[in-house]
């Protein structure tokens, strides 16, 4: 007969919006174990499986801190509550924590001042205590409802809520019926529980007990501040970026470059720092979809994206925000785990701004395989193609504009725009590597600007510091002869120096905020290498930080219009590395609006 061997979550903290999928271990009739679902509609020797979802709502209710979402709050700042600021903002869990969080939490009281109190009287913090009881302020979206006439979750059709159980002061009301359950605001505060049991399909009745999970309380998705546009073309228009609309104008365009952190990599031993629900993937993705979609950018170019994510999540997600999806896998001459975890580059845009045209895939493995064919001593081959098969890829994507700031004079002429999305070789000490991926990669984009008048931008994680050889050939156009990262070069692949040049006039789009004029670009200087003129950061990690990640772009055809502001060390709260609850990347995301430049006829 079916039986249930085992039942567990994958994570012990449910948050809001993500979503639940327990493991279920089953034993088939012949012995064989299983984690196949067995649903009505495909009995398993006249056996099927029925779950249920249940919130367990207790009469002593509970608030959760804003800062450590996984621990119950135990104070309330009644001045975000007095600002209307939402509710879930104002709880703390100790006064340390408040004091910690208070340089971004007056952001809030900042923001809400200068929306609503427009007398310019400056606002009263009182700071309310919650009793040993956990009574006291509070938020009315965790009381939960009983007076829901429907529920929905999962694939599961609309049916009636019930409250199936009452208690000991505990009510349970069935919030599910499908084997995973995406928490709701309702659900915040309460525990949860999953029920699985098998049923005799012929007289529908239960066999055997049923097997039973409770979570923990479920906590409210963390949000960071969102993140502004800052113009550095002089124009006034500073702004949220958020789902009511992009501040792109019809003539300009955004573009996002955000290595988005692959599951493959995100372990627990690597960032122990951030807590384990937050690092779990069905976590991270709602997280990292919720920040994507957020941008609204034109063109979106993310790095370290899995295979089976890509074709399972991102491409069906995106397409229903108006996305195409372009991919380009890396290579496994070298990976040898599953195939389908693989990650790479995936290249969006939005199909109502732009068409595709053309895609070019460029394989790191296949030049290097070329190379030590006409450059590589026979006696070194091997060797040669050791150090230089690494599997990296880059994915270019020629895509046409769908509007036009072209003048009366060139009414009809298309607009193409050339887009690289690449993630570079991560091992430091192979500076050749990096610097011969760069070089290849940027004599493959010469080629393309020689078959067309074409603008073109090269976003990606370089994986190479300002000031290294490979940022130098960026956005110099050539390296110094006496660099040394030129001294690490055994297979003097890099010689003679003098043919590390290139002819696009690259520039960093992120260099634009140590020369445009605006509004707040004093405060983005201040988070610019001003040697370099580079972001101090884009990783962010107990054992690195620095900048990897970046946006060329050719000057002669595109300029810059404005650029999503950067991170700071306070923007991340006191003692943070990335990944962390609010950002789940280790990198953070770029982002820039362009405009191309009208061509001169020719």
């Amino acid at each position: 007969m079916l039986s249930v061997l085992r039942v567990h979550l994958p994570s012990d903290i449910p948050i809001v919006g993500c979503e639940l999928t327990p493991y279920v271990l089953l034993r088939r009739p012949d012995k064989t174990d299983t984690t196949d679902d067995v649903p009505e509609s495909a009995p398993l020797d006249g056996h099927f499986l029925r779950y249920k979802w249940y919130r367990i709502q207790s009469d002593r209710k509970v608030a959760v801190c804003s800062v450590h979402p996984s621990e119950q709050a135990t104070l309330q700042c009644l001045g975000c509550v007095k600002a209307k600021i939402p509710v879930a903002k104002s709880y703390h869990c100790s006064p340390k924590c408040f004091s910690d969080a208070w340089q971004h939490h007056r952001v809030l009281h900042d923001r809400a001042a200068s929306a609503v109190n427009e007398n310019g009287n400056e606002e009263e913090e009182i700071f309310g205590r919650f009793n040993s009881s956990g009574s006291g302020v509070i938020n009315a979206s965790l009381t939960g409802s009983a007076s829901s006439t429907s529920l929905t979750n999962g694939s599961t059709p609309l049916y009636p809520a019930a409250v199936t159980q009452r208690s000991g002061g505990e009510t349970w009301f069935e919030v599910g019926r499908s084997k995973t359950y995406t928490p709701t605001a309702d659900d915040i505060g309460h525990v949860l529980k999953f029920e699985c049991v098998v049923i005799d399909a012929e007289m529908k009745l239960p066999v055997g007990h049923p097997n039973t999970i409770l979570t923990s309380r479920v906590i409210p998705a963390p949000s960071p501040s969102p993140r502004r546009l800052i113009p550095v073309s002089g124009v006034d228009m500073m702004g949220h970026l958020d789902s009511d609309g992009r501040i792109s104008t019809s003539g300009t365009f955004t573009v996002l470059s955000y290595n988005i952190l692959s599951d493959s990599y995100a372990s627990n031993e690597l960032y122990s720092y951030c807590p384990s629900w937050a690092l779990s993937w069905p976590y991270r993705r709602q997280n990292s979809l919720r920040e994507i979609v957020g941008y609204r950018a034109d063109i979106v170019c993310l790095q370290e994206v899995q295979s089976d994510h890509f074709e399972e999540f991102f491409a069906p997600e995106l397409d229903k925000h108006g996305y195409q999806a372009l991919y380009k896998r890396k290579t496994n001459e070298v990976y040898n785990g599953n195939i389908h975890t693989i990650d790479g580059c995936a290249t969006f845009f939005r199909r109502d701004r732009f068409s595709h045209v053309k895609k070019y895939e460029v394989e790191f493995n296949k030049a290097a395989q070329s190379l030590t064919e006409v450059a590589v001593q026979t006696t070194q081959k091997k060797a040669a193609l050791n150090r230089l098969v690494k599997d990296n890829v880059a994915l270019i994507v020629v895509l046409e504009a769908k509007f036009s700031n072209h003048g009366a004079d060139n009414p009809g002429k298309r607009q193409l725009l050339c887009v690289a999305n690449t993630h570079l070789n991560v091992q430091q000490e192979l500076k050749d590597v990096k610097i011969w991926q760069v070089h290849t990669l940027l004599k493959g984009l010469e080629k393309i600007a020689a078959s067309a008048d074409i603008p073109m931008l090269v976003c990606g994680d370089f994986n190479s510091i300002p000031g290294s050889a490979p940022h130098s050939l960026l956005a110099m156009g050539k390296v110094d002869p006496l660099h040394p990262d030129l001294l690490v070069d055994p297979l003097a692949i890099l010689r003679p120096h003098s043919k590390l040049t290139h002819q696009l006039p690259l520039v960093s789009a992120y260099s634009s905020f140590a020369r445009g004029v605006g509004l707040g670009l004093e405060q983005q200087r201040r988070r610019m290498d001003p040697t370099t003129n580079e972001p101090l950061f884009t990783n962010c990690t107990r054992d690195f930080i620095g900048t990897l990640d970046y946006i060329f772009y050719t000057a002669d055809s595109l300029t810059v219009e404005s650029l999503l502001e950067l991170l700071d060390e306070d923007s991340l709260r006191k003692d943070t590395a990335l990944p962390s609850p609010e950002w789940s990347s280790d990198h953070i995301a770029l982002l820039a609006e362009f405009r191309c430049m009208p061509r001169p006829r020719r």
